[in-house]
């Protein structure tokens, strides 16, 4: 299909030149290779669960709170900004951030901890579990709805992108998509932009959720260089303005500073080495998607501020502390007896516990946990313990 490489820059991942899919599909009409990868993931029965996962706040505590699904949309928006200035592949760069959280446990972070804890204990040779890992498993594997293959059968730049880092052992498993792991490569540069857009994402947008939920105050923040320095541009520039607004003004600016910054830096970089092709970006010793020093400290100190008073605020931690419970819980149930879990489930499981003993059945069962929405994984937990639930 032609058109689809216009204007993009020599070092930008052109969809006629994919390194294909697992398995050969006919060209689409009308679309881009990577267009496809798109709506494939959009289409996704994952990608739809997102909207019930969380970002920080557990689904039910509020409608206003970000979910995972509207963290990868704004991801996606803020890595088509800046494929686009720097004339990289946007469709790429947007399939990739649309995935990147699609192997998340209910319950976020909390989640994914406690699970990988208990993958530990009943598989200990394993890999435990990961959530960068299981979005990979999630495409290649566990969406089940094509009559020609399972997974999305994406292609391989957007799997690759999805996987941001990985053990040696587990590369060597994973084939194509990990051997950029075992040689010390980069992945493409919507990948490495697609990474980095995350980033900006999650911190400021778990600044405004916080002030939301009166976790964090804007006195606290202003501790922060990054936060105070355009808080005052604000309130400089304007004398009338409401909190929701002021505070949406500021964390605007904030992004706006730092996708500018990165985009500018990138640019300057990629500009010094001139590649030529993705092959010579792949060999380069670090990313060259990056942020100034200035910047890149500055977004540091952000980060630290989130830790110490967010993600560790007494009520966050309350909340870890019960997802944790539930996960653990729902987990040594269903490992201690798999015919709780739905009967084709039951199944799988008898069948990889066959083949690969204890950590074939521990995998089914995470798999299982990992794909339940945060409402889902209380209701599950209800259904086992309380024996009032019936059903």
């Amino acid at each position: 299909m032609q058109g689809f490489a216009k204007d993009l820059a020599d070092y930008a991942c052109a969809a006629e030149r994919t390194r294909g899919r697992r398995y050969a599909e006919n060209a689409a009409a009308g679309r881009s290779e990577y267009q496809r990868d798109r709506d494939r993931i959009v289409h996704s029965a994952a990608f739809r669960r997102l909207e019930y996962k969380t970002q920080v706040f557990v689904n039910h505590e509020g409608d206003l709170f970000r979910t995972r699904l509207t963290h990868s949309l704004e991801v996606a928006q803020i890595a088509r900004s800046i494929a686009r200035a720097l004339a990289l592949n946007e469709d790429l760069a947007e399939a990739i951030a649309l995935a990147h959280d699609l192997g998340h446990t209910p319950f976020g972070h909390a989640g994914q901890d406690a699970l990988n804890a208990c993958m530990r204990r009943h598989d200990p040779a394993g890999e435990g579990f990961e959530h960068n890992a299981q979005s990979l498993r999630v495409v290649d594997q566990l969406e089940d709805k094509y009559a020609d293959f399972r997974g999305l059968n994406l292609t391989f730049e957007t799997r690759e992108g999805i996987l941001k880092h990985c053990s040696e052992r587990r590369a060597r498993e994973l084939g194509d998509v990990g051997e950029r792991f075992l040689k010390r490569q980069q992945p493409s540069l919507e990948a490495q932009l697609a990474n980095v857009a995350d980033e900006i994402a999650y911190n400021n947008h778990d600044v405004d959720d916080g002030l939301r939920a009166h976790l964090l105050t804007i006195e606290g923040l202003r501790e922060v260089p990054l936060f105070a320095r355009h808080h005052d541009e604000v309130i400089e520039r304007y004398q009338q303005l409401t909190p929701k607004q002021l505070r949406h003004e500021t964390i605007r600016r904030m992004i706006n500073a730092q996708v500018s910054d990165l985009t500018d830096h990138s640019r300057r970089q990629l500009q010094a080495l001139a590649p030529k092709t993705v092959d010579e970006v792949r060999a380069q010793p670090k990313p060259l998607i990056g942020f100034s020093a200035a910047m890149q400290r500055e977004n540091l100190e952000l980060k630290h501020f989130l830790r110490e008073r967010l993600y560790q605020h007494h009520q966050v931690y309350r909340m870890t502390y019960k997802a944790q419970a539930v996960v653990r819980a729902l987990f040594e149930a269903l490992f201690a007896d798999p015919r709780l879990m739905p009967p084709e489930l039951f199944l799988h499981a008898q069948a990889a516990e066959q083949h690969t003993g204890d950590g074939g059945r521990a995998r089914v069962v995470a798999d299982y946990i990992a794909g339940m929405t945060d409402r889902y994984a209380i209701d599950e937990h209800e259904r086992l313990f309380d024996p009032r639930r019936l059903r």
